[in-house]
């Protein structure tokens, strides 16, 4: 009886994984990122601070905003200007530790 051999999967390594990531994106580059909050006054100036602190040329007036049916939510889509992986995942830590953001896609 012949049994079929699966392929063994853990011999990716973690090393691979994050090369075939990593070459995903090509830096730097415009990268549009959407953060989702309660409509509370205060919450793009809070976003934009955040972002521009990571991107000094980010400019205000490019931030995209949305409103919930409801109202009750809105999202903000600011595109910065991306300069390494190492930067988008230090803005996206930041703007979800932030108390007024609820999602960061």
């Amino acid at each position: 009886m012949t049994t079929k051999k699966t392929p063994d999967l853990s011999k990716l390594t973690e090393l691979s994984t994050k090369e075939i990531t990593d070459s995903l994106i090509e830096y730097p580059c415009d990268f549009p990122i959407k953060v989702f909050g309660q409509q509370n006054a205060g919450f793009a100036q809070a976003v934009l601070e955040v972002v521009s602190k990571h991107d000094v040329n980010f400019n205000a007036a490019s931030m995209e905003m949305r409103a919930s049916k409801t109202a009750r939510y809105v999202s903000l889509t600011c595109t910065v200007r991306a300069h390494s992986r190492a930067q988008l995942d230090t803005i996206y830590q930041d703007l979800c530790d932030h108390p007024m953001v609820v999602m960061v896609l």
